[in-house]
């Protein structure tokens, strides 16, 4: 169990990646059949576990993560949970969760001299419209550029090089909350297969070529000190399974998402 309250007392720095769209059974399937050596490397148990979000499409899960709401596993008996808005009186919280008085996870580390840093990937995160600016005003710094979103080839590769140029120089008087939403594994990817179809093998096809950066990055991080890693997709996405199309909707492969936890360094 992972005793987030002490380990955000102590200030150690936290990563939280989300992949978005990402399906629990592509990211399994991937890794089982060694596309994602990578992340293979530094999962616990060299495992994704099966969770299910709070949210279907990017904003609401987004919202809910920064309330305190990861994914759940898909049983009755929960983990006790990394973070958490502070409750009503009659609740108890057990100590190992990190409880903020504020009204957001950002507001609450702000206020344990954390510095807080958005590099976002889909257009919620681009501030080009107001309601893409709802999610990274929330942070004290927010990086966006076009090369960041899904329709660039590249677009992992650029959205590692600002983080880590971050973490250099951020230094190591300030903890660093740095949030990373990669979003080669939204639609479109098609283009990893040499198709302008978006399908789960051209998912795969997208989470394989983010593995290498996303495997840079952590060694880049882990290398300069302790880490506390969260992972995992905001939602699925369907392609046709039941007939169904996109996110959004009330559908397993939209519920269910990878998830990983773990201290690193």
């Amino acid at each position: 169990m992972i005793d987030a309250a002490r380990i955000i007392d102590s200030g150690t720095n936290i990563l939280f990646v989300t992949f978005d769209s990402l399906r629990h059974d592509v990211a399994r399937t991937a890794l089982t059949e060694g596309h994602t050596s990578r992340l293979a490397g530094y999962l616990p148990g060299g495992q994704w576990e099966r969770r299910q979000t709070p949210g279907t499409f990017t904003l609401p899960a987004h919202m809910a993560f920064f309330s305190g709401f990861l994914p759940k596993l898909p049983q009755p008996e929960q983990p006790t949970r990394l973070w958490e808005c502070r409750p009503p009186a009659f609740k108890t919280v057990p100590p190992e969760t990190f409880v903020f008085d504020a009204p957001n996870l950002l507001e609450g580390l702000a206020m344990h001299g954390y510095r807080t840093v958005c590099v976002g990937g889909v257009t919620y995160f681009s501030q080009e419209t107001p309601l893409g600016s709802v999610l990274p005003v929330m942070f004290h710094e927010a990086h966006w550029r076009p090369e960041f979103c899904s329709p660039a080839i590249e677009s992992t590769r650029h959205q590692v090089d600002q983080a880590l140029d971050i973490a250099d120089r951020a230094g190591s008087r300030t903890p660093l909350f740095l949030f990373v939403n990669v979003s080669a594994t939204h639609v479109p990817h098609g283009h990893y297969l040499g198709s302008s179809e978006d399908t789960t093998a051209s998912q795969a096809a997208a989470l394989a070529y983010a593995d290498g950066h996303v495997g840079r990055l952590l060694d880049g991080l882990t290398s300069r000190g302790r880490w506390l890693v969260i992972m995992c997709a905001d939602h699925g996405d369907a392609y046709g399974d039941d007939g169904y199309h996109g996110r959004g909707i009330a559908h397993p492969v939209v519920w269910n998402v990878p998830f990983a936890s773990w201290v690193q360094g």
